[in-house]
């Protein structure tokens, strides 16, 4: 991903559907990003990556992220992800890229009011799936990202 010279962004998958997560870091990787990559499961796990309470995984301070965010998940969902992350001053810049099965159109204009930068619908189709991802990832690599500068 071009980043002007910096450190290429840590990619962070946040799927409670183990399948999709799968496919989207292989889709990821056919379109030619050589990102770190993070898979977490559910709402909350991503919200302890960058609000820590505890061990685990912890957004590195300065780091780059661009996160893919599916919106119906287990104990947190998505929405609430977006709202926490988006209020938090040092976040507000975190690209966020969410990914849904359903197509509401309240919904929509609710993740963009919040701040979501695109809303993606899920292709049904594995194949359809797959190569809405590979493109997602050939356009993540002209994009620029700025630093989360919370730790």
């Amino acid at each position: 991903m071009n980043n002007a010279g910096a450190r290429a962004p840590a990619i962070l998958i946040v799927d409670d559907d183990e399948g999709h997560a799968i496919l989207a870091r292989a889709s990821l990787e056919a379109a030619g990003l050589s990102n770190s990559i993070q898979h977490f499961r559910d709402g909350q796990s991503v919200l302890d990556f960058f609000f820590p309470a505890g061990p685990g995984p912890h957004a590195v301070r300065g780091g780059a992220y661009l996160m893919l965010l599916d919106i119906r998940m287990p104990k947190v969902d998505g929405v609430e992800v977006l709202r926490r992350l988006k209020a938090d001053p040092e976040l507000r810049n975190l690209p966020i890229i969410a990914l849904t099965t359903a197509d509401d159109a309240r919904e929509v204009e609710r993740c963009h009011a919040l701040g979501c930068d695109v809303y993606l619908q899920k292709p049904v189709d594995y194949d359809k799936f797959t190569e809405a991802i590979r493109r997602l990832g050939l356009f993540m690599t002209l994009l620029l990202i700025p630093p989360a500068k919370k730790s």
